[in-house]
C-alpha cells in the first residue's frame, strides 16, 4: 500500500498511535508513551508534545525481534530473553522536532520503535519514546517514507 500524504498521530491521552493518508485513517495501534510524563528536557525520559518529523529509519528487513544498539542490531530478543532493560526492537522511526519547544527532539533520540515489553502497550511505560507491539512496529515502518509528518498531543 503507498500512502500519498502519510502522517501519523500518536495521543498520550487514549495511547494511541494512528496512521493517517490525507483525511483517511489507515490503521490504529495501542502504543506507549512516557511513564515520567511530558516534557522536552535533555535526561528527562519525557515524551515531547507537538510536531515532527521522520528524519531517519532503521531496521528495514532485520528479524523481528532484532535488537538495536545506537541504531545498530546487535542480536535478537526472545521471549524467554529475561532483561529488565527497556530495549529497542525490530524498527526505529528516528523523530525530529519541527517547533521551538521540541527543536531538541533529534539530539535526545526520540523513536517510535519497537519493544520487549508489550504487555506495557497501552499504558504510559517507556523512557520517552513511542514503543508499539512489534508486529504493529514492522507494519507501520513498512507504510511510513522518511519526511512522514507527527503529531504528538496530550
Amino acid at each position: 500500500m503507498n500512502l500519498i500524504h502519510p502522517r501519523i498521530e500518536v495521543s498520550v491521552g487514549t495511547q494511541t498511535l494512528e496512521l493517517w493518508d490525507g483525511i483517511r485513517q489507515v490503521k490504529r495501534w495501542p502504543c506507549s508513551t512516557s511513564k515520567f510524563g511530558l516534557g522536552y528536557t535533555e535526561g528527562s525520559h519525557k515524551t515531547p508534545l507537538g510536531g515532527f518529523v521522520v528524519r531517519e529509519k532503521h531496521g528495514e528487513g532485520a528479524p523481528s525481534g532484532t535488537i538495536f544498539k545506537s541504531r545498530q542490531p546487535v542480536g535478537l530478543w526472545t521471549e524467554d530473553f529475561i532483561t529488565p532493560d527497556d530495549l529497542i526492537l525490530s524498527r526505529i522511526l528516528w523523530l525530529d522536532g519541527v517547533e521551538k519547544r521540541n527543536s531538541n527532539t533529534w539530539q535526545r533520540y526520540i523513536y517510535i520503535h519497537g519493544t520487549n515489553d508489550e504487555r506495557s502497550i497501552g499504558r504510559p511505560a517507556s523512557h520517552g519514546c513511542i514503543r508499539l507491539k512489534n508486529e504493529a512496529m514492522i507494519e507501520l515502518y513498512d507504510l511510513t517514507p522518511v519526511g512522514t509528518a507527527v503529531w504528538i498531543c496530550e
